[in-house]
């Protein structure tokens, strides 16, 4: 799996101080996107072995609230099963910080997917640019969810994680 960015005093991808992971590999290649640069798979840099022990020194302190995975799209097919593994050992090392997904995929489609067990926030749907709206909080346009995973699960519905 390949990254374009790590971003560790984040307040603008999730709730709190985070780090945010920018990977590489999109299909939804939506018109306006502003990271079309993360698009590609190949793109970026490898997530490899000293990226990763980094990457977990910079999310142990306190002030840090958790992990934001983004992109380009986390849930691309060749991202699934590297970020499914990071998600378990970030839950299991961190258990207290939580874990932020952005897709373009919408809820209904990927809640049985394995990595949904570590999130607790998904910011679902594809970016449409006619209902872009830089006042919304987490999301770049109206038709896309915040949703408390956790809630969601045991509802067996759609639940809005609160602003």
């Amino acid at each position: 799996m390949n990254y374009h960015n790590i971003t560790y005093d984040d307040m603008k991808n999730g709730d709190g101080l985070r780090a945010v992971l920018w990977v590489s590999g999109c299909s939804h290649r939506c018109p306006g996107c502003h990271n079309e640069i993360t698009w590609d798979p190949s793109d970026g840099l490898p997530f490899d072995k000293a990226t990763k022990e980094e990457f977990f020194s910079r999310l142990k302190p306190d002030y840090i609230s958790g992990l934001t995975l983004s992109g380009g799209d986390p849930l691309f097919p060749s991202n699934i099963k590297p970020l499914t593994a990071l998600a378990k050992e970030i839950k299991e090392t961190f258990p207290h910080k939580t874990l932020w997904l952005y897709t373009g995929f919408l809820w209904e489609k990927i809640k049985g997917l394995e990595i949904i067990k570590y999130t607790d926030v998904l910011v679902d749907g594809r970016f449409i640019e006619a209902l872009k709206d830089n006042n919304l909080k987490w999301r770049g346009s109206k038709n896309q969810r915040v949703i408390d995973v956790k809630e969601s699960i045991k509802s067996g519905e759609v639940i809005l994680h609160c602003d």
